[in-house]
């Protein structure tokens, strides 16, 4: 849940694999992505901007991700309750208002969904599970 100040509590299972993960630096970088809003650790987020870097700056494609996708990127910092003010502009691109899902996803980020939103999403792309798990098995997983 949001609070009326626009902060959302991390969960404590999330908090910890971050903290120890990243020797409990809790700065994260939170994106939208047109669906949701992906909430980065911040030494993750570093390597994704330094891969980019390492490519071509003649590259449409990447000059496009760093327009489109890499400049909606700003860091928050947890606090001592365990919680991140999300920025009005990130919530509302994220279609973020009160009541919201977060899904793993490993440790490299998670996401936060307007929980309408996901529930319609989850619906409308359930019969794709069968296609993914045979993707997984594909990669050894």
């Amino acid at each position: 849940m949001i609070d009326p100040k626009g902060r959302l509590s991390i969960p404590a299972k999330f908090r910890d694999a971050l903290a120890e993960k990243f020797d409990g630096d809790m700065n994260l970088i939170v994106v939208p992505n047109g669906r949701c809003l992906e909430v980065h650790p911040l030494k993750q987020w570093e390597e994704i901007e330094a891969k980019l870097r390492q490519s071509s700056m003649f590259d449409a494609q990447v000059r496009e991700i760093s327009r489109l996708y890499m400049s909606l990127a700003k860091e928050v910092v947890v606090d001592a309750v365990g919680r991140v003010l999300l920025p009005p502009d990130s919530r509302q691109q994220a279609n973020l208002d009160k009541e919201v899902t977060l899904l793993g996803g490993g440790l490299r980020f998670f996401e936060v969904w307007d929980r309408s939103r996901f529930e319609d999403y989850d619906r409308a792309e359930q019969h794709k599970l069968p296609t993914l798990f045979d993707k997984l098995a594909g990669l050894g997983v």
